[in-house]
């Protein structure tokens, strides 16, 4: 996905063009998916990539969303070496927009935790997705 910057910054908020094109991070507990338990599916901010389902979401009280999976092929890894720590920085495949950080230190099964900011990420509810579903003509 091709834009300049000032495509970005003309869909994007200041807050979200500041995490998604910037890499920043918003302040812990403050965004609007950390307790945010509904079901559904995450999606870039930026673009509408499907990113995280619900069903993946834990509280992790770490101060952002944290998943355990992501869905295959949306997330791209990076090595950031940046405020003097080794992490793995997680963007959207499509768009690369920066979604937040990887650890290994997640409490379930997988033992991972993507820690993602709320600014980078909307919500599509199960229900929203039922209903455009059933409004869908079917396929001959």
């Amino acid at each position: 996905m091709n834009k300049t910057e000032q495509e970005w910054r003309e869909i994007l908020t200041p807050q979200q063009y500041q995490v998604l094109r910037e890499k920043g991070t918003e302040r812990p507990f403050t965004g609007e998916y950390n307790l945010h338990f509904e079901q559904g599916s995450y999606t870039c901010a930026g673009c509408g990539t499907k990113l995280f389902e619900s069903t993946d979401k834990f509280r992790s009280d770490c101060g952002w969303p944290s998943f355990d999976n992501a869905i295959e092929g949306s997330i791209t890894y990076k090595e950031d070496r940046t405020h003097g720590m080794v992490r793995t920085e997680i963007l959207c495949s499509n768009c690369g927009g920066h979604l937040g950080h990887v650890f290994n230190d997640g409490p379930t099964q997988t033992g991972l935790r993507y820690c993602v900011n709320s600014l980078s990420l909307d919500f599509d509810s199960a229900e929203t997705q039922k209903d455009s579903t059933e409004n869908t003509p079917p396929k001959n």
